[in-house]
């Protein structure tokens, strides 16, 4: 997987090919055409390597857990094979469901583990009642993955992290 993630850096997502991920690897085609149905897959879990639920299992009060989602999801999509991985991902998996249900279902844990989280808080009285937690992965990704395509070249740092964790726990009106 390695290979892969670096190769998508050099090459970029429409050029790498399994044959160059399988040369780099000292491997052949079959053996990863074994283990992934196509690019779009071993390049996905090349560049997303760490489990997706890893990025919000820190103990800490509803703010600092919600800052090291920002966190974690500002580190996920500014991590340079991503960032080269991604439009083609997005291209592939706009026109092949079973692709995309593939790809998707690695983020189960990510919601399995928010809706735990988010579950407890509301019990403790840290989040309101009714906050969906799928729709607060949505909220988090998002703004990463957005404020990445609108700044490729510049780095989120830790104001930004705090900045919109901010805006997710307080809102934007008084």
């Amino acid at each position: 997987m390695q290979a892969a993630a670096e190769l998508v850096v050099e090459v970029g997502y429409a050029n790498l090919s399994l044959a160059a991920v399988a040369e780099r690897a000292g491997t052949t085609k079959t053996a990863l055409y074994r283990r992934w149905p196509s690019k779009a897959e071993l390049v996905h879990e090349a560049v997303f390597s760490v489990p997706p639920s890893a990025v919000i299992a820190v103990p800490g009060n509803a703010f600092g857990i919600l800052q090291a989602m920002m966190a974690g999801a500002r580190d996920a999509f500014t991590d340079p094979a991503v960032r080269a991985a991604l439009p083609g991902l997005f291209a592939d998996m706009s026109t092949n469901a079973e692709l995309t249900a593939r790809v998707l279902s690695r983020f189960q844990g990510l919601f399995e583990v928010t809706r735990h989280w988010v579950a407890e808080s509301v019990s403790r009285g840290d989040l309101r009642a009714g906050v969906d937690a799928g729709r607060l992965v949505e909220i988090i990704g998002g703004a990463a993955l957005f404020s990445m395509m609108l700044r490729p070249q510049d780095a989120l740092d830790d104001d930004w992290v705090h900045q919109t964790a901010d805006i997710i726990a307080l809102g934007v009106l008084t």
